[in-house]
C-alpha cells in the first residue's frame, strides 16, 4: 500500500463518517492524481441528504471534481470505501480512470470489480475494518434504506 493509498483511503473513510452523521449512506471516496498526489475531489452518497436517486458516494466525488479536461482521469485513482455498484463502476470506466482501491466487498460485492478488471483497470481490495464496521452498522439500523440505495 502506497504513502497515497492510505491517505486517499483515510479521506473517502471520512466522507463516509460525514455521510453516516447526515442521516445518509456512509459510502465515500475520493479521487487523487497519480503524478502529485493531489486531490482533485472527494464526495459521499448524498442520495437522502438531497433526494437524489443518483448520489452515490463515487458519483459525488466525481461530481465534486468539477469539469476536467479528460485526459486527466487517466492518471488518477479513486478510492472508495465499499464495492462500486454497477452505474458507479460505469463512471469509473466512462472516464478511463486506470485504478480503483476499494475499502471492503464483505457487506456488498458488486460484479463491477470483475468487470473493471476485464477492461484493465486495476483494482486493489483494502479489506479495511473501519469501512466494514461503518456499513454494516447502517445496513443493521436501516436495512429498508440499504435495499432502497442498491435497488432491492
Amino acid at each position: 500500500m502506497s504513502q497515497w493509498d492510505k491517505i486517499g483511503m483515510q479521506i473517502a473513510y471520512e466522507e463516509a463518517a460525514k455521510g453516516y452523521e447526515e442521516g445518509g449512506v456512509p459510502i465515500g471516496g475520493c479521487l487523487i492524481n497519480n503524478k502529485d498526489g493531489s486531490v482533485l475531489g472527494r464526495g459521499h452518497n448524498m442520495r437522502f441528504q438531497k433526494e437524489s436517486a443518483t448520489l452515490h458516494g463515487e458519483i459525488s466525488t466525481l461530481e465534486n471534481c468539477g469539469r476536467l479536461p479528460g485526459k486527466v482521469y487517466k492518471d488518477t485513482t479513486i478510492y472508495t470505501t465499499l464495492s462500486p455498484c454497477d452505474m458507479c463502476t460505469g463512471a469509473i470506466i466512462m472516464y478511463g480512470i486506470p485504478r480503483c482501491v476499494i475499502g471492503e466487498s464483505d457487506n456488498f460485492k458488486s460484479p463491477g470489480e470483475e468487470y473493471m478488471k476485464s477492461r484493465g483497470i486495476e483494482v486493489v481490495q483494502m479489506n479495511d475494518d473501519k469501512c466494514k464496521a461503518i456499513m454494516k452498522k447502517f445496513i443493521d439500523e436501516r436495512p429498508q434504506d440499504w435495499n432502497e440505495d442498491i435497488g432491492e
